[in-house]
């Protein structure tokens, strides 16, 4: 049977982005034809300026979150990274088989760590390991397919080489995966800003729909996204990127296809509303679901400790197989 492995970073609150690009996929198909793990990624979360208060809180938040979106721990196995020790101890091991090079040419790296210095801030050297960590997290699981947003498909792709590179140096230990995508709706791009992806850290939020947003807050954002020169409502990603983004994100939300939503338009307004109401719709059942959630905190303690206790089982033997055939002696 396929094995898929994905994950969330606390670093934010979920957004619309993170559930249209990833989180219902995840629930409504890839539980279910899959074994799939999905992990809040909360060690990622450590590799900037963080207060530790708030990375407990948003991991709470994200699991709660992804319980709410569908997923079920009697199907699929949802759980924290920092909870399986197998991640840390992987991790290592696949620094000392990545390069230094490879690191550096990661586009998440040079971002982020332009803007650390730009802001006269010092750069963890964690920001520039981490994609070995991701590549643990993947790997420790034998995970065939990982679904992922087109901005982390790098990321896949260094680990995809770590695990070549790894089975041929010390022999066969880790199944070689592969990045899989939605075809609409795959990187939702802030209200405000068309051309940057909607990000959950990002320190503007007025582009930026959040799941747990009220909808007089949700409607009220999209209906001030920026738009394009013109008035021809229609569907090109370079001229009217700012159009695109609401016809991609009304597709994602009804099923349609965005260059043929294109036509029924006059008025980038009667857009805007169309899609502001779609956007409620689909998140008021997530929103309903959160707020039972959180209110029986013991019920999610319960499925993360049992998720962690079954990824805990399916990652051991592989990162133990890992230690042995990079040259570790066996501790008993």
């Amino acid at each position: 049977m396929t094995r898929i492995f994905s994950g969330v970073k606390p670093t934010g609150h979920l957004t619309l982005g993170n559930y249209l690009g990833a989180v219902r996929r995840w629930a409504e198909t890839d539980q279910h034809r899959a074994d799939a793990l999905f992990c809040v990624v909360d060690l990622h979360a450590l590799t900037v300026e963080h207060d530790p208060a708030r990375v407990r809180r948003l991991s709470r938040q994200a699991a709660t979150l992804l319980l709410a979106a569908g997923l079920d721990p009697a199907v699929c196995t949802v759980f924290v990274q920092s909870h399986v020790d197998e991640h840390a101890r992987l991790s290592f091991v696949l620094e000392c088989t990545a390069t230094d090079g490879e690191m550096r040419r990661m586009i998440q790296y040079k971002e982020k760590s332009a803007r650390a210095r730009a802001a006269g801030e010092s750069v963890r050297l964690s920001l520039l390991t981490y994609p070995a960590l991701m590549a643990a997290d993947i790997l420790a699981y034998g995970a065939d397919e990982v679904p992922v947003g087109d901005d982390q498909t790098q990321h896949v792709e260094l680990t995809r080489d770590l695990a070549v590179r790894f089975n041929q140096r010390y022999g066969h230990t880790f199944v070689v995966p592969k990045a899989t995508q939605p075809q609409v709706a795959a990187r939702v791009m802030d209200l405000q800003d068309p051309t940057s992806k909607m990000g959950k850290s990002h320190a503007a939020t007025a582009g930026i729909v959040y799941l747990l947003d009220e909808p007089d807050v949700v409607r009220k954002k999209i209906m001030r996204a920026v738009t394009d020169s013109g008035r021809e409502v229609e569907y090109d990603r370079e001229e009217k990127p700012g159009v695109a983004n609401l016809l991609d994100v009304l597709a994602a939300c009804e099923g349609g296809n965005p260059e043929e939503l294109a036509g029924a338009y006059e008025s980038y307004g009667a857009l805007k509303k169309d899609t502001a109401e779609a956007v409620v719709e689909l998140l008021r059942p997530v929103r309903e679901r959160h707020a039972e959630l959180a209110a029986d905190p013991g019920y999610v303690d319960k499925v993360l400790r049992e998720g962690a206790e079954r990824a805990r089982g399916m990652a051991r033997p592989t990162v133990d197989a890992a230690y042995r055939a990079i040259g570790l002696l066996p501790t008993g």
